[in-house]
């Protein structure tokens, strides 16, 4: 494609011209590529098409960015990064690409895992990244053991395990004892998680929603009191809670 030739030109000029992009490293970009994902993440859940667009060629630069600079460093090309991919994908749908049957998404995804252990992977937990938010790892890592079998068969199990490690948490915390109260608390997000599960909601999504949520009344208490002409910093507690309590009524 013209577009593209064009932009991997583009960025390999600027590499060699532009002080800022001769500076980068991999190690370097590493916060710009999550920002960029979770922007286009933002204009997904805005349904803002316009700025999707510009957001996913904001992603593809770095993806691009990190392929040049492996390419200087004799690490790999742009053109193995895709020649890997398409090869990945052919490989792992041999119900398009070869005989195997697969009649709904669930059993893909499982012949997805499969495949992934014959790819040199010892154990399922293989390949979820360190640095994903502790949320989507928790449920991450809790579904790939569900596949094989390692999960509660009934919801109210799991509600029974939320409610010892509610227990064993207000222990730690009588105790006075901090590691132990942090892992206590670990322990306790863990099997919010596992209970988010399955009643199928998403926590990541259902904490986002809660903080957004909050952020919006607690701006609507700020907004009340600049125009009450009071000071949010000397304003009681008592006062802000009863703006708070109009807020849940007046904002979503």
């Amino acid at each position: 494609m013209k577009e593209f030739d064009e932009f991997v030109s583009i960025m390999k000029h600027l590499r060699t011209e532009c002080p800022w992009d001769k500076e980068q490293t991999h190690e370097s970009l590493k916060k710009h590529f999550v920002e960029e994902a979770y922007e286009a993440l933002d204009a997904v859940d805005r349904k803002n098409f316009n700025d999707l667009r510009g957001e996913l060629g904001d992603v593809a630069l770095q993806v691009v960015f990190h392929a040049i600079i492996a390419e200087e460093e004799q690490q790999f090309t742009l053109e193995e990064v895709f020649t890997e991919i398409n090869q990945k994908l052919i490989r792992r749908h041999p119900h398009i690409y070869g005989t195997a049957v697969v009649n709904n998404g669930a059993e893909q995804s499982a012949l997805w895992d499969k495949i992934k252990m014959t790819e040199g992977r010892m154990s399922v937990l293989e390949g979820i990244p360190m640095n994903l938010p502790a949320l989507m790892k928790a449920e991450k890592v809790q579904k790939k053991a569900a596949k094989v079998g390692f999960e509660w068969k009934q919801r109210k199990d799991v509600w029974k395990k939320v409610e010892e490690e509610m227990a064993e948490l207000h222990e730690a915390v009588a105790s006075n004892d901090k590691k132990h109260t942090h892992e206590e608390f670990g322990d306790l997000l863990f099997s919010l998680v596992n209970y988010a599960r399955f009643i199928d909601v998403d926590p990541e999504e259902s904490l986002q929603a809660t903080v957004l949520k909050f952020t919006h009344r607690f701006q609507y208490i700020e907004k009340k009191l600049i125009e009450q002409g009071k000071d949010i910093h000397v304003t009681s507690l008592e006062e802000m809670d009863q703006l708070w309590n109009k807020a849940k009524t007046e904002v979503q």
